[in-house]
């Protein structure tokens, strides 16, 4: 008996208000980590109306005097204002018309040093109480990382194919593209509904648009232009039909938008960031992070595992799971799932990766080599899937094939 169900996963573009706040922690983190790749990052981010407010906790050792112990305000390092205001420009809130805008905008900055008890726990040195010297995990909690071989990217099609549209709204929106769509404004989402079948994609059954556009465009003309320049230019042909469902912008006008219409706060995207809903996820936003915090970097090393085993052809599909204890330098567990589809088992694969891999947090940095500015580029479309992060490259499928063999002996 065949197995049927549509599945849906949806993206949001780079003016939705969270992705606001997203880029702008990002592009905070990424300024300290280029001014030093030893800070250590927590940084928060709340937009509404034309209001910023940035929050958290970041100690940047370049900025701490050694001997008297003080520490130089974070504007020595880089003008915090400007990164902010360089982040909203580069979404494209730059028009005469826009209440948040990337010139005018109030900033609040509330970002202070990193709590003492906190860096004790991760710092690489032998503190009271502490079981190791040896850096430890920034918190306690649990990660995912997922892949399967349905598309090229190793990820569920439903959350590849809702990136891909919003991608290519932004492209037109830049003009980036031959078409031209002045109408067009920074806030958007979309969502992909398709059809599996015994585990294989057959159809898309519905596609949602909701985009932001000028008060002088008709409906007609964007759900036309939409249709045929961005849904029927990046999604499948074989998959559309007839019979596919265009939702576009369903409830009329999407004039106001971004944070005048609603606020965003940091974190507040984690399904859009990872698989779709598809993979499980462990709870912790990346956005603002540096790599000492698992909640990051060890989804990050869960994507990059999984990502081998299924190039290694071990599985069709894999879900992988940490937990740490805050402070901690070893994972208190390791879990692999194939969900049936491993040619070799479970365990035995479990067994392979943690002689392949290593899941210290230091190790973790070491190995995706993560002490640099490359966060920015995650923010949008989902942090898997793009070609160029160091956790999407398969340099570990001979290694794991060579240490399957050799364990089934």
């Amino acid at each position: 008996m065949s197995q049927t169900f549509v599945f849906s996963s949806e993206s949001v573009g780079e003016g939705h208000p969270d992705k606001v706040a997203d880029l702008i922690s990002d592009s905070i983190l990424d300024a300290c980590l280029a001014f030093d790749p030893k800070s250590r990052v927590a940084c928060e981010t709340f937009v509404k109306s034309n209001v910023v407010v940035v929050g958290g906790e970041i100690t940047i050792p370049k900025l701490q005097d050694k001997k008297t112990g003080k520490t130089k305000p974070i504007d020595e390092a880089f003008n915090v204002e400007k990164v902010i205001r360089d982040a909203i420009r580069h979404i494209g809130y730059v028009n005469d018309d826009d209440v948040f805008h990337a010139d005018t905008v109030f900033i609040n900055n509330y970002l202070t040093a990193q709590s003492a008890d906190i860096a004790q726990g991760v710092d690489a040195k032998k503190a009271a109480g502490k079981k190791t010297a040896e850096q430890g995990a920034g918190d306690q909690g649990l990660m995912f990382g997922f892949a399967a071989d349905e598309t090229d990217e190793l990820m569920p099609a439903p959350i590849i194919f809702a990136h891909r549209l919003g991608r290519e709204l932004t492209a037109i929106r830049k003009g980036q593209r031959k078409v031209k769509a002045l109408w067009l404004r920074p806030d958007a989402k979309s969502q992909v509904s398709v059809r599996y079948v015994n585990g294989v994609a057959t159809e898309i059954v519905n596609v949602v648009i909701s985009t932001q556009h000028t008060a002088n465009v008709a409906h007609s003309e964007i759900e036309e232009f939409l249709i045929k320049n961005v849904i029927k230019k990046v999604l499948p042909a074989k998959l559309l039909n007839a019979k596919t469902e265009y939702l576009i912008n369903p409830t009329g006008k999407v004039v106001i938008g971004g944070p005048q219409g609603d606020s965003g706060l940091t974190g507040r995207k984690i399904i859009v960031d990872s698989y779709g809903g598809w993979g499980r996820h462990g709870g912790g936003a990346f956005s603002g992070k540096d790599p000492s915090k698992v909640d990051r970097s060890a989804a990050y090393m869960g994507r990059w595992v999984a990502k081998n085993i299924v190039a290694a052809k071990l599985a069709k599909q894999c879900e992988v799971q940490f937990a740490y204890a805050i402070g901690h330098p070893k994972p208190v567990s390791v879990y692999v799932n194939t969900f049936g589809t491993g040619t070799v088992s479970d365990e035995l694969i479990t067994e392979a990766i943690q002689q392949v891999f290593s899941f210290k947090p230091a190790d973790i940095v070491q190995q995706l080599d993560l002490l640099r500015p490359i966060y920015r580029e995650t923010t949008n479309y989902g942090h898997f899937g793009k070609s160029d992060l160091p956790w999407e490259q398969t340099t570990k499928v001979a290694a794991l094939q060579a240490a399957v063999k050799k364990l089934s002996k």
